[in-house]
């Protein structure tokens, strides 16, 4: 094991104090990264014209990054600026209305995806070893799966009418984008956890306060 490695492992194993100006910082660096994300413009993918766009990269990274609470806070924040009026959302989209339409599912997924990979990113930080990239990428996976793509599907069928069915099937289109997007998610959060030991969770202050 690295001396990296064991930073790393000391941190989390460390309890998490209050946030912090630094975690209101990152908190506001990661959700301008997922603003920023959607200024690349998506590809429609399916039948509802719901786009592929670099989004749930960013997402899942932020809860990679940041663990559950800031992460879900980062994404949050994203989210209601959006939905407030700001043209964050792919495609410059904004508002309340974006509820209203197929891919509600997808945005109401984004904080509750990074809360959930982050909590899973702190527990293989600690305990994947050498192979931190592959459990990265697995909880990342099983995020989209059971989130995004659950309340994706979900958002279709309901504000669509379409057959449940039928919106598996549109679903479907994203997993291969999702693979890649996932892998690279992994790879990057590695990478900053090596050169950024304490981010995710960073050192108790000495003197317990």
């Amino acid at each position: 094991m690295s001396p990296t490695d064991a930073a790393v492992i000391r941190t989390t194993t460390a309890p998490r104090q209050r946030w912090e100006a630094t975690d209101l910082g990152l908190i506001a660096v990661f959700a301008a990264l997922v603003a920023g994300s959607a200024l690349v413009p998506g590809i429609p993918a399916n039948a509802f014209g719901i786009p592929i766009t670099f989004q749930t990269l960013a997402v899942m990274l932020t809860g990679l990054m940041l663990g559950a609470g800031r992460g879900f806070a980062a994404v949050g924040l994203y989210t209601l600026l959006g939905l407030a009026g700001l043209p964050i959302f792919s495609s410059g989209r904004s508002g309340l209305g974006i509820l209203a339409g197929p891919s509600a599912g997808y945005i109401i997924a984004f904080p509750i995806a990074a809360a959930v990979v982050g909590w899973l990113a702190a527990i293989t930080i600690r305990r994947a070893g050498g192979a931190r990239a592959v459990w990265l990428f697995v909880a990342a996976m099983v995020t989209s799966i059971l989130v995004v793509h659950t309340l994706g599907i979900a958002g279709i069928a309901v504000n669509t009418k379409a057959p449940l069915g039928q919106a598996f099937v549109a679903d479907l289109v994203f997993y291969p984008g999702d693979v890649i997007k996932n892998i690279l998610a992994a790879v990057i959060a590695v990478a900053l956890h090596r050169a950024f030991p304490d981010l995710l969770v960073r050192r108790a202050r000495r003197g317990g306060k």
